[in-house]
């Protein structure tokens, strides 16, 4: 019996391959039989980028920024509440 691995593929090859249905009229079982993946994942892929190109989804730039910004504000609220309590007198 084989292992089965997981193979990974680039942003940029996921795009290109949705591009072949989308744009260019692929159907989706024949641009995934002619690559070697699956129907489903192909799907998959497909409904990921028309997601994020209706907005109903975030892409990674921008969950990248998202977590930064949440990780920002809860740095300035502490400042922020640290600032608040009195100081300490001698």
């Amino acid at each position: 019996m084989t292992k089965r691995t997981n193979r990974s593929y680039t942003a940029e090859f996921k795009q290109e391959v949705v591009a072949l249905v989308t744009e260019q009229g692929y159907s989706v079982p024949k641009a995934a039989a002619s690559l070697g993946i699956t129907d489903k994942l192909l799907y998959n892929w497909k409904t990921k980028v028309e997601a994020e190109q209706s907005g109903a989804s975030l892409s990674a730039d921008e969950r990248a920024e998202l977590l930064r910004l949440r990780k920002e504000n809860k740095e300035l609220r502490m400042e922020k509440e640290i600032l608040k309590r009195p100081a300490p007198s001698c």
